[in-house]
Order: structure tokens, then C-alpha cells, then sequence
């Protein structure tokens, strides 16, 4: 389920907490919804929201630190792929079929990742690439230097590849959401007991149901920012291409 499903779900089920409370809060005896019943119920829901508290809090700087370093990683790889283009292109023509190849991965990337059609979903992990880019370095490796410069260009080069094929590694096996499905299970679940306990002394009118609407609201929209964060590539927060779309501009220059 994508994010915006589960916020619904999340709203659907506070506002049934809230709901419920309502309805409970006629049908109990007197002496249950007491001051000294009161005062537990209020105890007991504040732990509860503590704990809710301290777990989203928890799930945002997760989320807030997987999206960063996503971001922070894309703008690294396109300074290596630009600064590797610019090392090929001093080292000679001899480079061009392989710069060229270069621009064709980073035009592929582009397109798969941020489509222009919006109804195609965005592809992250591309592993029918893999023999490409790592042709790219077998072709760095491949040169046949004549010269001290050559030489300390290809190594260069080849250093810069080994970095893009790590990071390239690394943005593929962080793309999968970090929060486990128990955790926000049991945040939900949380969440709703919270509601449930202010619909059971809540008046029933339309101010206060209005009140706990966008409260309930609320929280889905915390809940689906927190997940979009875990995806960004996909969804409605994305990580700018930008740094990609301004290296393939300079490429082969």
C-alpha cells in the first residue's frame, strides 16, 4: 500500500476511535465515566501519547535522514560523473566512445527516474544496467595510455568509476522502506486509543466533531509525510534532478 492509502487508512481509523468513544460514552453506566474514571482514563492516555509521541518523533528522523542522504548521495554521484567526464576528455579523443556512453547511462537515469510522462512510475534499481556502467569502467581500463598524464588521468578515472559503482550499489539497497509495518501497526493503534478516550467525554455536536476531524486529519498528514520521505523517488516528495539534469548539460564539453 502507498503512502496515501495508509494515511487514509490512519485517518479512517482515528475518526473511528473518536467515533466509538461517542457512541460508548451512552452506553456505559454512570459511575465508569466518573471524576476518579476520569482521571485514570486521562493518566493512561497521556503515557500512551508520550509514547506516540517519542515513536514518531523517532519515524521523522529516520525518514528526514534516509531522504537526506538519498539527496546528498545523487548530488555526489553527479559531481564524480562530471568530474569523469572532464578527466576523459583531458586524457584525449581516444576517451570519446566512452563519454559518450556516459551521457547515454545519465540521459537513461534521467528518464526512468523522473519520467516525463506522469503516469509511469519512477524506477530506482535499473540491474539490466549494471553490465553498461561497469562496461564503462572495463572501457576506462581498457585505454592504453602513452604518456605520464594519460596514465595519472586513467587512474584517476578509474578511481572515480569504483565511487559511482559503490554509490550506485548503495542508493539500490537503501531504496526499501526502513520503518517496519509492526511499528506503525502498533502507532496507529496507538493513536486510535487516543482518539477513542476523546470521543468518550467529548460532547457530541458538530464543533467538537469538526475538531476531531481535523486532528484526525492531521496525523494521517504527519503519517503520509513520514512515508514519503521513505521513498524519494516516488510519491509526491521527491528528490530533485536537478544536479543530474545540470551534469548532463555539461557533459562532453
Amino acid at each position: 500500500m502507498n503512502a496515501v492509502g495508509i494515511a487514509v487508512l490512519v485517518f479512517a481509523c482515528t475518526l473511528a476511535g473518536a467515533l466509538l468513544g461517542m457512541w460508548m460514552r451512552n452506553r456505559l453506566p454512570e459511575h465508569h465515566l466518573g471524576n476518579d474514571a476520569k482521571d485514570v482514563i486521562k493518566l493512561a492516555m497521556g503515557l500512551i501519547a508520550t509514547m506516540a509521541a517519542l515513536v514518531l518523533g523517532l519515524m521523522t528522523a529516520s525518514a528526514n535522514a534516509a531522504f537526506d542522504a538519498q539527496d546528498a548521495a545523487l548530488k555526489h554521484a553527479s559531481t564524480n560523473i562530471l568530474s569523469l567526464d572532464r578527466t576523459l576528455a583531458r586524457y584525449g579523443p581516444e576517451s570519446a566512445p566512452i563519454r559518450s556512453q556516459i551521457r547515454s547511462q545519465v540521459q537513461f537515469r534521467i528518464a526512468t527516474t523522473w519520467p516525463d510522462d506522469k503516469s509511469r512510475e519512477a524506477r530506482v534499481e535499473t540491474p539490466e544496467t549494471t553490465g553498461t556502467i561497469e562496461g564503462v569502467e572495463d572501457a576506462v581500463r581498457n585505454l592504453a595510455p602513452t604518456t605520464d598524464a594519460q596514465r595519472a588521468f586513467q587512474s584517476h578515472a578509474l578511481a572515480i568509476t569504483g565511487d559511482l559503482l559503490e554509490e550506485r550499489w548503495a542508493v539500490f539497497g537503501s531504496s526499501a522502506s526502513s520503518i517496519p509495518a509492526p511499528l506503525l501497526v502498533v502507532v496507529v493503534f496507538w493513536l486510535s486509543v487516543i482518539f477513542w478516550s476523546f470521543g468518550l467525554y467529548a460532547p457530541r455536536n458538530g464543533t467538537v466533531l469538526a475538531v476531531l476531524v481535523m486532528c484526525g486529519l492531521s496525523v494521517a498528514a504527519a503519517i503520509f509525510l513520514i512515508l514519503e520521505m521513505e521513498t524519494p523517488y516516488q510519491g509526491v516528495m521527491k528528490i530533485s534532478s536537478a544536479p543530474l539534469r545540470y551534469t548532463l548539460a555539461h557533459l562532453g564539453q
